[in-house]
């Protein structure tokens, strides 16, 4: 709203249809008395509609612009954009969120928001010039939801715990790392995930989503669900963002050990959104490599979103804040490692802060050997640092 009083226009970024639907809905009943336009732009927008949109845009009369990735292609312009926000901001690439940064001519200031910060994001908050604003504590009334590790010994148990949260009328989401049974992959299917629950719980209706379904397909099912009509959901991870249902308390992740920290912790945030005690359920294979196994057991003993992306980076390593790469040692840092080096870093930054704070332009002659040093470094095409 500020954006828009300074003659700016806004514009909101989610990774999927049903979040930025959701995003769209909410925004516009919150902003309707005020007369602002609002409009949703996702990959099924009709071409009428979508016309509409573009039109709008350059001439400044729509005011907020919510959307999928449709909102980063080239025939989206706009007059003046001032505010960026970028939802579930781990979902998407540098590259990608660059893309939105440089719709106008002057930069517009951007938000990025996560549950889980991507390790280069995660180095930048830490190390580079990202201001950060964590929430850390659970809306009132609402549960830590508890993570159990289970394997595949233990699914008949683990059955029998599900059947006692449907019998109190509470719903379930049981999510597959595949669509379709792959001879290649040892791993469970959803289709035959479906067969099985629906044999196995044959007293509750269940329902099943996946991201090759038609959005009206995908949509169906998923009202089924939200309505309660729905007691089991089968999915895919196209549940990791934007689905919102509080009576649902479990969550059963197959192949757990297939799925990154993050995904992992996006997936456990469907459940623990309604005041039951909730639980996720990692089934896993029994032999696993010991980065596996160490990754699920940090899921198992921490909520928090941070300490998580900070064992990730630790993991992983801190991706390449100059480039697009979100994780893994860059190449060409030899000197320090931004996972375990914290401190060299950060005195690192502020010397260079306080370099910059009293020679802005490097004109000093004292500071001259820091711009060679600096353009015998920069020797890419395009600097993404600035990127978050």
């Amino acid at each position: 709203l500020i954006a828009l009083d300074n003659d700016a226009q806004a514009c909101l970024m989610a990774p999927t249809e049903i979040l930025a639907t959701q995003h769209f809905e909410t925004i516009s009943s919150m902003v309707a008395p005020m007369g602002i336009n609002v409009k949703l732009l996702t990959g099924s927008t009709r071409k009428k509609a979508r016309e509409e949109i573009h039109t709008q845009l350059t001439d400044g009369s729509l005011h907020i612009l919510i959307g999928t990735h449709a909102v980063i292609e080239d025939n989206v312009k706009f007059k003046n954009l001032g505010f960026i926000v970028i939802d579930e901001q781990h979902r998407f690439g540098v590259a990608q969120r660059a893309r939105l940064w440089t719709k106008n001519v002057i930069a517009p200031h951007v938000l990025v928001m996560t549950a889980t910060p991507i390790p280069r994001t995660l180095a930048m908050t830490v190390y580079g010039d990202l201001d950060v604003s964590v929430i850390d504590e659970l809306p009132p009334g609402r549960k830590p939801v508890q993570t159990l590790l289970r394997y595949e010994e233990n699914r008949f148990a683990t059955y029998q715990g599900i059947g006692r949260q449907l019998r109190l009328g509470r719903q379930v989401y049981i999510v597959y790392p595949l669509i379709k049974e792959n001879e290649k992959l040892d791993l469970k299917s959803l289709e035959e995930g479906y067969e099985s629950i629906c044999d196995t719980f044959r007293d509750y209706k269940v329902a099943f989503v996946h991201g090759q379904m038609k959005p009206q397909e995908k949509e169906y099912q998923m009202g089924l669900f939200a309505s309660g009509e729905a007691h089991i959901l089968v999915a895919t991870t196209v549940i990791e963002v934007g689905v919102n249902v509080p009576n649902a308390t479990t969550m059963l992740i197959e192949n757990a050990e297939r799925f990154g920290l993050s995904q992992l912790h996006q997936l456990r945030g469907r459940v623990g959104r309604g005041e039951g005690q909730s639980y996720c359920i990692l089934m896993s294979k029994r032999k696993i490599a010991s980065d596996t196994r160490k990754r699920l057991e940090l899921m198992t003993s921490t909520t928090d979103g941070f300490a998580i992306a900070e064992a990730d980076m630790q993991m992983r390593g801190p991706g390449d804040i100059e480039g697009t790469m979100q994780s893994g040692m860059p190449i060409d840092l030899h000197i320090a490692n931004l996972a375990t080096d914290g401190q060299i870093v950060q005195l690192a930054r502020d010397t260079a802060c306080e370099i910059l704070d009293a020679d802005p332009e490097l004109c000093h002659p004292e500071n001259r050997p820091l711009i060679v040093e600096l353009a015998n470094l920069t020797t890419r095409v395009r600097d993404w640092s600035r990127i978050s």
